[in-house]
């Protein structure tokens, strides 16, 4: 049984019900970086390529509760009913479950083995450069945000809200993003995607304010 294979079929199932940018094209995305980041610091590719797979199935349950609920947490709990049933080493099991709780880095949930900071790295990283661009406007649509507003008082917002646009959300979170990552091989990657998003929204603030 090649169990990475079926539980690659599993997840796509599972977050076929994912909004837009959390969608399995997003797990596909986290896993070349993990694959990427994983050989360049020796992680253990089996552990890391489930943990991956399953890491974003409890987005379900944190959409429908508008974020109350965490989805890291949950979907680590939807894992281990998932992975009960063949039977790995309970260590490389503890692992697995470890790295999809962590992945969101929330409270106490800290990312503490390789394989755990690698898939927090690779996480956080689709979310930024011109991918995370273009998840950012695809998030604003969801919720029915505006296009832009380069004069944003955050503190004046809310999240999942009309003024939860592309750029909100990159005041609020992504332009912080380059500084959490963990890993040495994430850190040079982080450099230059956070370097695009940056030029690219000083770019749309100028277009916007009539800069031609």
């Amino acid at each position: 049984m090649n169990i990475i294979k079926e539980i690659k079929k599993i997840a796509r199932e599972l977050n076929s019900k994912n909004r837009g940018c959390h969608a399995f094209d997003h797990t596909e995305r986290v896993y070349e970086l993990c694959k990427h980041i994983g050989e360049k610091e020796k992680a253990n590719m089996d552990i890391l390529s489930i943990a991956v797979y399953l890491h974003d199935i409890g987005r379900i349950d944190q959409d429908s509760s508008n974020g109350v609920v965490c989805h890291a947490e949950a979907g680590a709990k939807r894992a281990k009913r998932i992975l009960e049933k063949y039977n790995l080493p309970k260590e490389k099991l503890d692992n697995i479950i470890h790295c999809i709780k962590t992945h969101r880095f929330r409270g106490g949930n800290k990312p503490e083995t390789l394989e755990a900071k690698v898939l927090y790295d690779a996480d956080k990283l689709d979310s930024i450069g011109a991918v995370g661009i273009g998840r950012l406007f695809f998030f604003a649509s969801e919720v029915g945000a505006y296009l832009h507003n380069k004069d944003i008082e955050v503190e004046k917002t809310k999240p999942y809200t009309k003024d939860d646009t592309a750029y909100r959300e990159f005041l609020v979170k992504e332009q912080y993003i380059k500084d959490k990552i963990i890993t040495k091989e994430g850190k040079k990657i982080a450099k230059g995607r956070h370097k695009f998003m940056v030029d690219f929204f000083n770019r749309i603030n100028k277009e916007v304010g009539g800069d031609l």
